[in-house]
């Protein structure tokens, strides 16, 4: 390697651009460096083509489906208002601009939701739960690839950034022509740095058709900006081993470990100890939680169970009439109604806290980030994509909110549409069964639902943790290397 001796100040530009092309000079030569370079970004650049197909397709896909939906609900001919309340509603989420490039946990929880009566479901279609055990490793998403492989891509290609200098004892004739450590060590950085501008290129180029969906350009910014940092940060650990050890092998090997440990094993680490510092209740165990707590609230489809005796004596008093077949109101649909009511709240509780553990565990995860960038950088980019377990919880709060208009609706219809005495006796023979419905007309209960993400501010604001991280990560790794650079002088 030749560098030339004009500019012997610390830090010359002109040196440092000169060890910077003669570094992209030595990739070029190497076949296996530019057939990794070539690999990364062709595999960036496929996965956002892929994914971003998919997305679209996605969007058309749900949006259809929701508006069927609501179609297929209030199409429904004259029905008793309870078959309706059984017969349920779905509500679909859509996919946001940046879910593209990071599908965040949306690809475990699921986008759709069978809203029906007495009961919240769960969220379904979750491609990961449908998905082999293969996929279940990580998909192909944007995301995955500069989260995961783009560092050991960086690895294969910068490994041997210093120390082949040290190895080939090439390093004492550089620093004898002049060029002072400094100069040396950020020439290197700069061509590491160019390696990861061209990975980013893809996402560039794809966040810009984000912002043709609609998303917020200080998000897209944001979004671009934390995996630049995060490139970074693996650019600096490369630069930093490279430059600790005098032998190819022991750099690689070192690099290896530290990738390992960093994307693999800390964050796995993370998820595990969050879970257990935070347990949550099994599934059965919750199920029969709930069973107990429900069969105090009495038998909502039966009238006469006494835990509806106070309801039917205040009706009574309200109306100042002495028996139920004389009140204004039919009091089955009362009973739902009200049953209803008492049954949400008690579903409500148990949901809040299941996602109060739910998020609980997120945040002690995150703060894994100190410990490892993956870790940082994954969490930026799920709250920036908005597709974060906080958004997931939204999106199961406002469906939960259209369940319970809708079905309260339909009660409401129950009491004041139905006769008592009709409704009693609808299971005697068909005909009374078919004077127990009601017009078709009353199904107009439907609110438009349409799921829109997180504000741009909210998403920020919880990203800065995750900002903060990824910057003191570039600030400890900047000062190690200033520390090697002393001892390499």
């Amino acid at each position: 390697m030749s560098v030339a001796s004009s500019g012997t100040s610390p830090l010359s530009m002109s040196v440092i651009l000169s060890v910077t092309k003669d570094e992209w000079r030595y990739w070029m030569r190497s076949k296996l460096a530019l057939s990794v370079l070539v690999i990364g970004v062709l595999l960036t650049l496929g996965s956002v083509i892929v994914t971003s197909i998919q997305m679209i397709e996605l969007n058309h896909q749900r949006q259809s489906l929701q508006n069927n939906a609501e179609d297929t609900f209030v199409d429904q001919p004259d029905r008793h208002p309870h078959r309706m309340v059984h017969y349920g509603h779905y509500a679909f989420r859509l996919p946001s601009p940046l879910s593209m490039l990071d599908p965040g946990v949306d690809a475990y929880t699921g986008n759709s939701i069978f809203l029906e009566g007495h009961r919240q479901n769960s969220a379904m279609f979750a491609e990961q739960r449908q998905g082999t055990a293969l996929t279940k490793l990580g998909s192909l998403s944007p995301s995955f690839i500069v989260q995961m492989l783009a560092p050991l891509l960086l690895v294969l290609i910068g490994y041997s950034t210093v120390s082949r200098e040290r190895e080939s004892q090439t390093l004492s004739f550089i620093l004898g022509q002049g060029t002072s450590v400094g100069s040396l060590l950020m020439g290197k950085a700069l061509a590491l740095f160019f390696i990861v501008s061209l990975i980013m290129a893809p996402l560039i180029v794809s966040s810009v058709f984000a912002l043709y969906q609609g998303e917020s350009i200080a998000i897209v910014i944001s979004f671009l900006l934390g995996y630049m940092l995060y490139l970074i940060v693996w650019a600096l650990v490369i630069l930093a081993i490279s430059s600790v050890f005098s032998k190819n092998s022991e750099s690689f090997t070192s690099l290896i470990f530290l990738w390992v440990l960093l994307c693999i094993a800390l964050p796995r680490i993370a998820s595990t100890t969050a879970a257990t510092i935070a347990p949550t209740p099994g599934k059965l165990e919750t199920d029969f939680a709930v069973i107990a707590e429900l069969r105090k609230l009495g038998d909502g489809h039966n009238a006469n169970d006494p835990a509806f005796d106070k309801l039917k004596a205040s009706l009574l008093k309200q109306y100042n009439v002495d028996s139920i077949d004389q009140l204004p109101i039919n009091f089955r649909g009362a009973v739902a109604r009200n049953s209803e009511a008492e049954l949400t709240q008690v579903l409500n509780q148990f949901a809040e806290k299941s996602m109060t553990k739910e998020l609980e565990q997120t945040l002690l995860a995150r703060h894994f980030g100190w410990l490892s960038p993956m870790v940082a950088i994954r969490s930026l980019s799920m709250i920036n994509a908005g597709t974060s377990i906080e958004t997931h919880h939204r999106f199961l709060r406002e469906t939960e909110a259209l369940r319970f208009d809708f079905v309260q609706a339909l009660n409401t219809v129950h009491v004041e549409q139905l006769d008592y005495q009709i409704d009693i006796n609808r299971s005697n023979d068909e005909a009374s069964s078919k004077k127990a419905r009601v017009s078709a007309e009353n199904w107009q209960v439907l609110k438009d639902f349409k799921f829109e993400i997180d504000s741009p501010s909210t998403r920020l604001s919880r990203s800065t943790s995750s900002y903060l991280q990824l910057l003191i990560w570039i600030v400890f790794l900047s000062l190690i290397i200033k520390t090697i650079g002393r001892r390499l002088q």
